[in-house]
């Protein structure tokens, strides 16, 4: 996970937060990602969201597995704690750190086949635990890594970027949340940061798993075969003398909407979404499944705070009735008690 260094410099009259800190002091490396990938204004948003909320850089962890979604780990908050796992195993990194240190502000950072495809079981064990913690799923549905094929994500008949057409049944990590009984559930367009900045504040605070599923368009793989100006069709009639793909300038897709909009892709196809309704009851987790669904139907995605309950009480730490302190910050005759104690333990099993 390299990126370039920014450079330090600050204007005097940015403003700051209650920390004495400017929007700068929560950035990172500069992206290495395609310009104009969704994944980076979820970034800014993050950004946004870190600083608006006043939190100490050195008491957040950033966590994240593999693909171009847990790269951007390495472009915000410079300043924190931050861990990259192998494929899919972000959620049990974060279990671990989490269990040792309940002091720290968690956010996992992950992609649709990160977390839908090899961490799927990985994934569900999080949200059954209640993990306190905020996990992103930047969702493009495509691998982008590894040129663009469908994703679990990806929708029934959207075209790949050979134009072959998707059969199969898509993994919606929302419904898949509001099913296993996450407490906080929420999805967002990277587009639209005046929506996800509050969400991914509230997820932050929110005292158990909170998951936000974030479409965030992939600029490359969108164009699909046919077009003379497709990136297969280019290397079909051109014969380089070494391997390299070229990636276009490209603008971030932002929208600004009250209630629904069509959102143009650069590929020519239409995202459609819709902000819940303010007075739609979030707390009623069999409603918000029903007309999360019925929405899907219509081919629209709904955004916003799609379900919220207390998660405090079933929240990981109290499930096991944890000591409030720190593991680390326990002394060794605390941590390990002695044979005796383990003896007595033990009797209880046989």
């Amino acid at each position: 996970m390299t990126s370039i260094a920014k450079p330090k410099i600050a204007h005097p009259s940015l403003p700051k937060n209650e920390l004495g800190l400017t929007r700068r002091d929560y950035e990172g490396g500069m992206s290495t990602l395609c310009a104009g990938c969704g994944h980076d204004s979820t970034t800014a948003a993050i950004v946004e969201a870190a600083w608006g909320l006043s939190l100490r850089p050195q008491e957040l962890v950033k966590l994240s597995g593999i693909g171009c979604s847990s790269k951007t780990t390495a472009y915000f908050v410079g300043g924190a704690h931050g861990f990259n796992s192998v494929h899919g195993r972000m959620p049990s990194i974060a279990t671990g750190a989490n269990a040792a240190n309940r002091q720290l502000n968690y956010i996992g950072i992950s992609g649709d086949g990160d977390s839908l495809s090899i961490g799927l079981g990985q994934l569900a064990h999080a949200i059954r635990r209640n993990l306190n913690m905020l996990y992103i799923i930047e969702n493009n549905g495509v691998y982008g890594l590894t040129k663009g094929q469908f994703s679990a994500a990806a929708d029934i008949g959207t075209k790949s970027k050979k134009g072959e057409a998707n059969l199969q049944t898509p993994i919606d990590p929302v419904l898949l949340a509001l099913t296993l009984g996450a407490s906080f559930v929420a999805r967002g367009f990277s587009g639209d940061k005046q929506q996800l900045v509050p969400l991914i504040q509230a997820g932050l605070r929110h005292p158990g798993f909170a998951i936000i599923d974030v479409l965030s368009p992939c600029v490359t793989f969108n164009d699909h075969e046919g077009s003379t100006k497709s990136y297969q069709y280019t290397r079909d009639h051109y014969h380089p003398a070494v391997a390299a793909d070229f990636v276009p300038k490209a603008m971030a897709i932002e929208v600004d909407y009250a209630d629904s909009a069509v959102v143009p892709l650069h590929d020519g196809s239409q995202l459609r979404l819709r902000k819940i309704d303010p007075t739609f009851d979030t707390s009623d987790r069999a409603a918000a499944y029903t007309y999360l669904d019925a929405k899907l139907q219509e081919g629209e995605h709904v955004t916003g705070l799609i379900h919220v309950s207390s998660g405090a009480d079933h929240e990981l730490h109290a499930q096991n009735k944890t000591t409030s302190r720190p593991l680390n910050a326990l002394p060794y005759a605390e941590l390990n008690p002695g044979p005796a104690a383990l003896s007595k333990l033990m009797a209880r099993y046989r």
